[in-house]
C-alpha cells in the first residue's frame, strides 16, 4: 500500500503546533495524548465539513498505528466516548446549527465507514448512525436542502454497508423517504431529485443505472 503523504489528511487547517501533534499521532500514537487528539479531530470535523469527510482516514491511521504500536485502543474508545457525548446532545446540536449537526453525521458515518473490527463494521456505531439517518429523514429535515443532501451522500457512501447489518432499519428508513417524497408538501425541486435518486440507487441494489446517472447529473447541471 502506498504511504498517505500527511497532506492527504487535509490537516493543514489547524495551526501549526497542532499539525505537528497529529503528525506525530500519525506515526508514534503512544508518545502524545490521544485524548487530545480525538477531542482536536472532533471539534475540527463538527466546524469544517471537508474535514469532517476526510477525517475517518486519519482516525483510522492513529487506530492502525495504536494497535501495531502496542496493541492499545485508547484513541479509538476516547473517540467513541466523544461521539457518544455529542450524539446524545443531538437536538439541541442541530436547533442551535444546522451545518454543525451535518457536519457531526458525516463524521460519524466517516468513522463507521473506516473503523472496522475483523473488517466488520462497529457494532457500536449501527444504532447511532440509523438514529442519525432517521433523524435527517423526518418531515422537518426534509425542508432543508443541506440535511437532504447530507442524507443522501451518506446513503450513497454507507447505505450498502448499513443493509447488511440491519435490513430491517434500513427498510424502516426508506418508507420514511418514500412517504416524504410522495406525501411531503413544500420540498423544493432538488430536495425531490436527491430522494428520487436516493430509492433509486437502493431499488437498483445499491447502483445507479448509467441513464439514472445521466438524468439526474445533466439536470444539475442544466
Amino acid at each position: 500500500m502506498m504511504e498517505n503523504s500527511v497532506d492527504d489528511y487535509r490537516i493543514q487547517s489547524f495551526d501549526l503546533d497542532t499539525q505537528m501533534l497529529l503528525k506525530t499521532a500519525l506515526k508514534d500514537p503512544s508518545s502524545v495524548n490521544l485524548e487530545k487528539v480525538s477531542n482536536l479531530i472532533m471539534d475540527q470535523s463538527l466546524k469544517d465539513q471537508v474535514f469532517s469527510k476526510e477525517a475517518g482516514r486519519i482516525c483510522y491511521t492513529i487506530v492502525q498505528a495504536e494497535a501495531k504500536q502496542n496493541n492499545g485502543n485508547v484513541f479509538r474508545r476516547n473517540l467513541l466516548n466523544r461521539l457518544q457525548q455529542e450524539f446524545k446532545d443531538r437536538e439541541e446540536t442541530r436547533e442551535r446549527s444546522l451545518q454543525e449537526w451535518v457536519c457531526y453525521v458525516t463524521f460519524i458515518c466517516n468513522i463507521f465507514d473506516y473503523l472496522k473490527v475483523n473488517n466488520m463494521p462497529m457494532v457500536a456505531l449501527v444504532d447511532p448512525v440509523f438514529d442519525c439517518l432517521m433523524r435527517l429523514a423526518q418531515p422537518d429535515a426534509l425542508m432543508n436542502e443541506e440535511e437532504v443532501d447530507c442524507l443522501v451522500l451518506q446513503l450513497n457512501r454507507i447505505g450498502e454497508q448499513l443493509e447488511k447489518v440491519n435490513s430491517q432499519r434500513m427498510d424502516e428508513l426508506f418508507f420514511l423517504l418514500r412517504d416524504g417524497f410522495l406525501l411531503q408538501e413544500g420540498l423544493t425541486s432538488m430536495a425531490r431529485l436527491l430522494l428520487l435518486e436516493i430509492l433509486e440507487f437502493r431499488a437498483g441494489g445499491w447502483l445507479l443505472s448509467s441513464t439514472a446517472h445521466k438524468y439526474y447529473y445533466s439536470e444539475i447541471a442544466d
